[in-house]
């Protein structure tokens, strides 16, 4: 299941309840995977809204929802499911509650939670977009940044994309626009495009980093570690990359040019543009800096007790602070 789709259908729902003036205080997210007393949604629930009609509290990624035989399933679970089962009978007019779980692979199905859930509350599944619900989307989103997609191109880019996430399509619809400028969209673009992907989702996280948009790497982050990334390839994988750009900062320094530096590390020019683009926002020392961060962070996941996704989230933190 496609998280961006569920949160389309979460948000729509939200700006039909809540008036954007107010949302801060009419608003209320709980991240389900991380839940330790319910009576905070209650009270969250129960609490009247503030200059409106009506206010939102969502629950996200309630893996509470799997049943007690899922290899994802905690203890803690039923608890939490029982109070939700509970209360969710009294959830008071004033309230749009909403409660979502996305499931980890397409054999997943409707849990027996789920179906106690549908005796007391609407449960609507949102189905991954694909053939022309997918290429409608997908051409919704080309034309959203300006651009026009021809029918055959469209099937193309569709077909290379069929089994990733709308998160991910995004993505690529971006850096397709990106890649083509002004001129129109030519399937030997998309072919060209995407023949090198392996180190997409890292590149989709350097690029904030060299932002210093802290919160856009951490999101990027927590979509790597949701879709099943571990903590210690994200590290190796940022690490090297980090390493990459200081070489070829120090390339560039030296005055090498574009067709030299691409031969000798392997890189397509578009590859290169990016990598050039992300180097840019960083001087050699603070890539070095990086590089000892990186450094520093991997020597306490080995040899600390320290949290790894906690110790990620810092160094990002830490690389976006840098001046």
């Amino acid at each position: 299941m496609d998280e961006r789709l569920i949160m389309e259908e979460v948000n729509s729902i939200i700006k039909r309840a809540v008036d954007n003036s107010f949302i801060d205080l009419n608003l209320f997210k709980f991240d389900g995977s991380s839940i330790s007393n319910f009576e905070d949604i209650i009270n969250a629930c129960q609490t009247l809204p503030f200059m409106s009609e009506k206010k939102v509290v969502l629950i996200s990624r309630a893996n509470f929802l799997e049943d007690s035989k899922s290899e994802y399933s905690k203890s803690g679970d039923e608890k939490l499911f029982k109070k939700l089962l509970d209360y969710i009978d009294k959830v008071p007019e004033h309230c749009v509650f909403i409660v979502y779980i996305v499931f980890k692979n397409k054999r997943d199905k409707s849990t027996d939670r789920i179906k106690k859930l549908e005796k007391k509350a609407e449960v609507i599944k949102v189905e991954k977009a694909t053939g022309i619900r997918l290429e409608t989307k997908v051409s919704e989103l080309f034309k959203l940044r300006g651009k026009e997609i021809g029918k055959i191109e469209l099937k193309a880019f569709v077909n290379k994309m069929q089994e990733s996430s709308l998160t991910v399509i995004n993505n690529e619809v971006e850096k397709l626009c990106c890649y083509v400028g002004e001129r129109e969209i030519k399937r030997e673009d998309i072919n060209y495009l995407f023949i090198e992907n392996n180190d997409d989702d890292i590149f989709d996280l350097i690029n904030p980093l060299s932002q210093r948009k802290a919160k856009d790497a951490l999101k990027i982050l927590d979509e790597l570690l949701f879709k099943g990334g571990k903590v210690n390839f994200i590290l190796n994988m940022v690490e090297r990359h980090f390493m990459l750009l200081l070489k070829i900062k120090l390339f560039m320094q030296s005055g090498r040019d574009k067709e030299y530096i691409s031969k000798v590390f392997r890189l397509s020019p578009y590859r290169f543009d990016i990598i050039s683009n992300q180097s840019r926002g960083f001087t050699a020392k603070q890539l070095e800096k990086v590089v000892e961060l990186c450094l520093e962070s991997e020597r306490k996941m080995k040899t600390s007790p320290v949290d790894d996704k906690i110790e990620l989230e810092l160094l990002i933190i830490n690389i976006t602070a840098l001046k």
